[in-house]
């Protein structure tokens, strides 16, 4: 699958390793995806963490020091709309982990998390990317 021009657009604000897994999954996966979203502003994270979306004032998708986003949300494309059933992104978390390791990158996502599950989001770990 080729990525619509907003998810390239989006892209661009990811950091080199995360832009290189992404676009090794476009090649890789049976399902259609858009990037909804890579960096954010504080204000944005702010308004997520007080309406419950997110968890944490800590998110990936802050600028790190370069200026760049070590997270994504994916969302999945059925028959050209972005759909939300979770059945759709462990098989997306599947091509994005393959694309992970066929690059040699080490991703984290959001689906295998204990307490907040999130499907649609994959992060470069903190432990490999302060």
């Amino acid at each position: 699958m080729t990525l619509n021009p907003k998810s390239m657009a989006l892209l661009a604000y990811a950091h080199p390793d995360l832009q290189k897994i992404v676009r090794r999954c476009a090649e890789l996966s049976t399902l259609d995806f858009v990037i909804t979203e890579t960096i954010r502003t504080l204000e944005r994270q702010q308004k997520l963490v007080a309406a419950g979306a997110s968890k944490t004032m800590r998110s990936r998708h802050l600028p790190n020091a370069e200026g760049e986003a070590c997270a994504v949300d994916l969302a999945a494309v059925v028959d050209g709309a972005v759909r939300w059933d979770w059945p759709l992104y462990p098989t997306l978390a599947k091509s994005m982990k393959a694309a992970a390791a066929d690059v040699g990158v080490d991703l984290e996502w959001g689906g295998d998390w204990i307490e907040f599950k999130d499907g649609p989001h994959f992060q470069l770990p903190w432990a490999t990317y302060p």
